[in-house]
């Protein structure tokens, strides 16, 4: 849900520099700045970029089960399930890693799940590190829902991993620079343009609740044109107010201009910035997680350890100058930390027919 605003905030000062960013978290002292994946991969010993082991993943066909970044080697690590599949992926450039279960097989336990179990406060999602299904249990989740949700995962033993999360998973956090309207908060995401018109994106289950939307100053900024929650959670916003809205993210002070969008990969360094917590960072630990919220599901998200408090919604998450995601929901706070999800930015970019700038 959307934070509610009992008193009106003071920082005008911040008015002209809101719409120029969508960020979330503040990145912790002494922590290096997120660098782009082409970066990173100029400097690890693997031969491949994320982009060379996703295409090597799907040329593998049955043999498949997902890739990683190993933090440990900095090298891409893509499973595969017997010996010859590996000499493959090792002949392409990429680190093979020979693991017990196939992308089919954990695709199996996931559409289990999505068909049977209904439970506020749960998600999952492939984990191809642990080479299982992780599902993660807030602690709303009684007894009852535990056992509806073990009557599935009982059927595949040794393919999934369940664990226990502090706090409960809620969309009651955003991201960015404020952003405001009909009592509420969120935060942007990233401006984008069609080349005609600029828009911004944000979370759906904010443009779902607010139509127009205000700086914390009380500038206008524009209408909601499209929302899209549950099931996803993005929504964009019509820049009409004559509000400044360059394509570059708020670092709280300083900022980091977006050139690209790009998929999201487990083990990924990833920062976040939002407008109650600031800049945030850590690491993307699932994808294609599934989540259900007290106000519905929604299919399709990055997990990450990265943290987010009220406020944060619809903010920012990227690497380097690369647009990753937009701040959905999760559990915990920046003070004990937590998991947060992300719906990914490549989707609603794509449904608009948008880009970043």
């Amino acid at each position: 849900m959307i934070r509610q605003i009992t008193t009106r905030r003071a920082a005008v000062a911040f008015a002209s520099a809101l719409l120029a960013v969508a960020t979330m978290l503040a990145v912790p002292a002494g922590s290096a700045p997120a660098t782009t994946q082409d970066q990173r991969s100029s400097s690890a010993p693997a031969r491949v970029d994320v982009t060379e082991a996703r295409s090597i993943e799907r040329q593998l066909g049955d043999e498949a089960a997902g890739f990683y970044f190993d933090r440990g080697r900095e090298s891409m690590v893509v499973n595969v399930t017997d010996a010859t599949a590996a000499a493959e992926v090792q002949e392409a450039g990429a680190t093979p890693q020979v693991v017990d279960y196939s992308d089919a097989e954990l695709a199996k336990v996931i559409r289990a799940l999505n068909k049977r179990v209904y439970v506020v406060g749960t998600a999952w999602g492939v984990d191809p590190v642990a080479n299982t299904v992780l599902v993660s249990l807030d602690e709303s989740v009684g007894a009852k829902e535990l056992a509806e949700v073990k009557a599935v995962t009982n059927r595949f033993p040794d393919l999934v991993t369940i664990e226990r999360t502090d706090g409960r998973f809620t969309t009651n956090i955003s991201g960015g620079e404020a952003i405001t309207g009909s009592g509420g908060r969120c935060s942007l995401g990233f401006n984008v343009t069609n080349g005609s018109t600029d828009f911004f994106l944000t979370a759906g289950h904010c443009t779902n609740a607010i139509s127009q939307w205000f700086t914390a100053g009380g500038a206008f900024i524009g209408p909601t044109v499209g929302s899209s929650f549950p099931g996803n959670d993005y929504g964009i916003v019509r820049h009409d107010g004559g509000v400044p809205h360059p394509g570059d993210v708020y670092l709280y002070p300083g900022s980091q201009d977006i050139t690209s969008a790009a998929n999201a990969f487990v083990n990924e360094h990833v920062v976040r910035s939002g407008s109650t917590t600031q800049v945030h960072d850590g690491f993307v630990e699932a994808l294609n997680v599934t989540v259900t919220y007290p106000e519905g599901t929604v299919s399709g998200l990055i997990q990450t350890d990265v943290c987010a408090e009220p406020g944060d919604s619809g903010g920012s998450l990227f690497d380097g100058s690369a647009a990753i995601g937009l701040t959905s929901g999760g559990s915990g706070n920046c003070t004990f930390g937590g998991t947060t999800f992300f719906q990914p930015v490549v989707e609603p970019l794509s449904v608009y027919g948008v880009s970043v700038y």
